[in-house]
């Protein structure tokens, strides 16, 4: 989540960090950014959920004033929403804008001057009243041969690590007719894959009239929009997962079998302190139900290790969780306190405990992940193939494509792995 990807254009370049929200949310401040009619700018559209995207945002900051000494720097997103002071106080920044204010061109055409003191560069209001999120109508996300596609917007849960309610607001969600009408915009500029995105997807529609789920959409995106070929969810908290989405999983090909879980810990009285709604059991309940419906389905997850009063035995039941449910792709989060959570005022571990229980908890997402990998070598996999020769299996593995066009689908024999992605046989069966 701590990763920079640059976009560019003939005058304006994004630099993005964070989620995959983040990055459909570049190319509408990307598009607003020309309309207003903004040139020669470099947009940092930020993340916030740990200490180091923080800081990696500071750090290209300064990089691009470096190298570009005449461009106006703009900055945005979650780290500019919860710490617009922060950034409008760095002598490089010229204008920070808030998550709501990035999307629309009037902010881009009313930026404060040059030079301005530091309380003149923040254009960012109160997040939290926001109620709606309007649908931002993209045909083409730079870079990617998946279509991102916002349904949702914040967050009404309040875990004790989390800042990001507070960069993004409240849940809210964007109608079902506007997504429809979004994914066919995608598949007409050629996308066969779409990713639906959120800060907290699976509460999709709750605030929406007749309160449709997450499912519901998803199924009815793919009854309207045949041309879509395979969907995704960008990641789920199983606890919210609804009938319409375990039906998807077991009659429907073009979605695909992976899942993100939003795990965060394996103990059960460290996701209490979390504020977490699921329990050790509940979560692996679900793997097992869903794999139930639809044998080898993979799973990928989030982890966070050190969180404040975590015991041996406690991030010991986090590896056990992990290793229950056979993750195929685990990301390890050493805990940051954030400035302002709960958890940032309970009893902390010692930093240098923190990073040991983070390396050791790795340590068990490599082997599973080993795992994975050596279960699929011998069978055929589908493949949508990606950037720098790479690409993705249904069920998300990664595959070394060499030779093979972005946005080519192709069906392949997987002859082994290299511990970190696939390889396949040299003669490929071109499937679409």
């Amino acid at each position: 989540m701590t990763s920079s990807d640059r976009e560019r254009n003939a005058i304006i370049e994004v630099i993005t960090f964070g989620c995959r929200l983040n990055t459909y949310e570049s190319e509408v401040m990307k598009a607003e950014a020309a309309k207003a009619g903004l040139e020669n700018a470099i947009l940092v559209n930020t993340c916030a959920v740990t200490s180091e995207a923080v800081r990696q945002a500071r750090q290209a900051i300064r990089r691009a004033r470096r190298e570009n000494p005449q461009a106006r720097i703009i900055v945005t997103g979650c780290a500019a929403q919860t710490d617009a002071a922060g950034f409008a106080n760095m002598a490089e920044v010229d204008a920070v804008l808030g998550n709501e204010e990035k999307l629309k061109a009037e902010h881009y055409r009313h930026l404060p001057d040059f030079g301005v003191a530091a309380e003149e560069k923040i254009l960012v209001n109160d997040i939290m009243s926001v109620t709606e999120t309007a649908p931002q109508m993209v045909s083409h996300i730079d870079g990617h041969v998946r279509g991102f596609l916002q349904v949702q917007n914040g967050c009404d849960h309040r875990c004790t690590f989390c800042i990001i309610p507070f960069g993004r607001g409240n849940s809210r969600s964007v109608p079902m007719g506007s997504v429809i009408e979004q994914a066919r915009k995608l598949a007409e500029s050629g996308y066969r894959e779409v990713v639906l995105t959120g800060v907290d997807a699976t509460s999709y529609g709750a605030d929406l009239p007749g309160q449709p789920t997450l499912g519901l959409l998803a199924k009815t995106l793919l009854k309207q929009v045949p041309e879509i070929l395979r969907l995704r969810l960008s990641s789920i908290d199983s606890i919210e997962a609804d009938t319409h989405l375990f039906d998807l999983i077991a009659e429907e090909p073009r979605f695909m079998p992976h899942l993100h879980l939003s795990l965060q810990h394996g103990d059960d009285m460290i996701l209490k302190r979390m504020k977490r709604r699921h329990s050790h059991a509940d979560a692996l309940a679900f793997a097992r139900q869903v794999r139930e419906l639809r044998p080898g389905f993979s799973f990928g997850a989030d982890m966070i290790a050190g969180f404040p009063t975590e015991t041996e035995d406690m991030a010991e039941n986090s590896a056990r969780l992990a290793e229950e449910i056979g993750l195929a792709h685990l990301h390890v989060f050493p805990y940051s306190p954030r400035p302002g959570t709960p958890a940032a005022r309970m009893p902390q571990l010692d930093r240098g405990l923190v990073k040991a229980r983070a390396a050791r908890l790795r340590i068990v997402a490599e082997s599973l992940h080993k795992a994975h990998l050596q279960r699929l070598v011998g069978t055929r996999q589908k493949l949508l193939v990606e950037r720098n020769e790479m690409a993705h299996t249904e069920d998300f593995t990664l595959v070394a494509a060499p030779g093979l066009a972005p946005g080519m689908l192709a069906e392949v024999t997987i002859a082994g792995h290299n511990d970190r992605h696939l390889n396949f046989e040299p003669a490929a069966h071109v499937a679409a």
